[in-house]
């Protein structure tokens, strides 16, 4: 038996392989995007209180980040459960009372962790991706 490859089966291979890349890049991206998400919001409420759709549009600003309020909010959530934030509730002039987070201190000695982890890992990342190796110290 004769087994003939066409342009068609080619095509067909092209598009797996494609499609298989493109899955993989997906989640990949989807992986890294909510690693660093929980950053984004401990640095972004690290200097000064915050409201929960404040933190939407500032973070929303990131090329890539790709977030909406159903995504931040629940991270707020379990953020204050562990301990991370504190929440009040305030005026707003321009409507109905806004609940405000703010890192507790445990909060703030995470994210100091978290940035210094964040720096070393990128600083070994940057050096692989650029060929070079990095020197012990």
């Amino acid at each position: 038996m004769l087994n003939f490859v066409t342009t068609e089966s080619i095509n067909f291979v092209r598009e797996q392989v494609n499609f298989m890349n493109t899955k993989f890049f997906d989640n990949w991206t989807n992986q890294l995007r909510k690693g660093v998400l929980e950053l984004c919001i401990l640095n972004d409420i690290r200097n000064r209180k915050m409201y929960g759709y404040e933190i939407v549009r500032k973070l929303r600003r990131i090329e890539g980040l790709i977030i909406n309020e159903s995504v931040i909010y629940p991270i707020l959530r379990r953020l204050r459960h562990q301990g991370l934030v504190e929440t009040y509730m305030q005026d707003s002039p321009e409507g109905p009372a806004r609940k405000y987070y703010k890192l507790t201190e445990k909060g703030r000695d995470m994210v100091r962790r978290m940035n210094a982890y964040w720096d070393a890992i990128r600083s070994q990342t940057d050096s692989i991706q650029k060929g070079q190796k990095k020197r012990k110290t």
